[in-house]
């Protein structure tokens, strides 16, 4: 009995300075398993405003057998080069001018670069049909094993650690209950001494143990102000939520692009994807190859210096 009573005594005493440590590092993981989520939900939004932008920009029936493959890829790789472009620009007038710290800490930059890889990876071989393919089960599976989106800091599981933070609010209050009911435990036998007939010794009996009545409902008191500020904040950084909107934003992107174009070819001349590639080069040819379709009498140009420079080789 005297060893639960220490035991009992130790566990109160520190049972709302755990909980406290416990809030705190919960609401951090809860905010960083949104701000993971968050940089997907970028990604996503940059790449459908560059979508919409290309189809404000067509002209119906101007352009024929355009591939989705090709038109796919060629956005994305503009999305992807002109977002860290200027974010870089930034990064240079800074002091990490090796790399960003979101880079280091959360692998943004890698992070979008596997999702560009792997999502035309899964386009490459889709079969060209009057119907629109399961788009949504390729964006879903694409950033679900994004292996930089979904681990915090590039070691913790997403999944498994939200959980956690979503149940964190009802193991306050069980935790706080269980500490008040630990302190009344450890106070009751000493209920058991008191003499009836001292009055005075019944009293000091009395006051202590309404005193360790009191100090053990500080554990409820603060399980439930943890659980109620952790259900407000588990509501206000909701990675549902934001990826609920990344998943609809991609995916309808994929499907405009898949109404506009007339095939799925693959062309033996598509350069493959390289996100090491200098992005103002890339951006710069990209430019160079837009003025070139727009101007005929330049292609013809190119074609020309193209076959003097085959025969002079």
């Amino acid at each position: 009995m005297e060893s639960f009573s220490q035991f009992g005594q130790y566990f109160v005493a520190l049972l709302p300075w755990v909980m406290g440590v416990i809030f705190v590092v919960g609401c951090a993981l809860r905010y960083f398993i949104n701000y993971t989520v968050k940089r997907h939900e970028w990604f996503a939004r940059e790449f459908e405003k560059r979508v919409h932008f290309f189809m404000d920009s067509e002209v119906p029936g101007k352009e024929k057998n355009v591939s989705f493959y090709s038109l796919t890829k060629r956005i994305l790789e503009k999305t992807y080069y002109e977002v860290f472009e200027v974010r870089d620009k930034y990064r240079r007038r800074r002091f990490d001018r090796v790399m960003h710290w979101n880079d280091r800490v959360f692998l943004v930059k890698q992070g979008c670069a596997w999702l560009v890889r792997d999502i035309m990876k899964q386009l490459r071989f889709l079969k060209w049909t009057n119907d629109t393919p399961k788009l949504l089960q390729i964006t879903k599976a694409t950033f679900h094993h994004n292996p930089c989106f979904n681990r915090i800091f590039g070691v913790l599981p997403i999944s498994v650690v939200n959980d956690l933070m979503s149940i964190l609010p009802g193991l306050f209050v069980v935790a706080g209950i269980l500490g008040t009911f630990i302190g009344i435990a450890k106070g009751l036998p000493e209920l058991g001494g008191m003499n009836l007939t001292d009055m005075e010794n019944s009293k000091l009996i009395m006051d202590k143990f309404l005193n360790e009545i009191a100090f053990a409902m500080h554990s409820s008191i603060f399980g439930i102000t943890f659980s109620l500020v952790m259900h407000l904040w588990n509501t206000y950084y909701s990675p549902e939520r934001t990826y609920v909107s990344m998943i609809d934003r991609f995916e309808s992107s994929l499907d405009l692009l898949w109404y506009r174009s007339d095939n799925n070819n693959v062309t033996a001349e598509e350069i493959k994807f390289d996100e090491h590639r200098d992005p103002t080069e890339a951006l710069a040819h990209e430019a160079v190859r837009i003025e070139t379709e727009k101007n005929p009498r330049g292609r013809e140009f190119d074609d020309v210096k193209k076959d003097k420079t085959e025969k002079a080789s």
